[in-house]
């Protein structure tokens, strides 16, 4: 199993960014997928989920409204677009899949600062 995400980058508040994560090693379009992310000196916090179809989603209320998570099951990709972003979105985020065990990608950094 690999996770590979990307995407990230330094964004001015109110900005947007897309972070994408590609998946390979499983069976892409059979598994949820989740979106985490972990501020320094915080721990690793659960903000979205989609469906393995697609057509289910959940969202932490500190993101609610302002991202989305979506997927290409052909592409075997899963991804968060992120919009009004405030300091505080600021984090290393990750994409995860329980593949017979938690699976993690490298993560990709977002930091929103003016």
């Amino acid at each position: 199993v690999q996770l590979v995400e990307s995407g990230g980058g330094l964004v001015q508040p109110g900005g947007s960014l897309r972070l994408s994560c590609a998946a390979s090693g499983f069976s892409f379009s059979s598994y949820l997928m989740r979106w985490y992310r972990q501020a320094p000196g915080k721990e690793r916090e659960w903000v979205a989920r989609i469906s393995a179809g697609g057509g289910a989603t959940n969202y932490a209320d500190s993101v609610k409204g302002r991202f989305t998570i979506s997927r290409d099951n052909a592409k075997n990709t899963v991804y968060l677009q992120m919009s009004s972003l405030k300091p505080e979105d600021t984090a290393l985020y990750y994409c995860h899949a329980y593949v017979y065990a938690d699976c993690w990608g490298q993560g990709t950094q977002v930091i929103v600062s003016s």
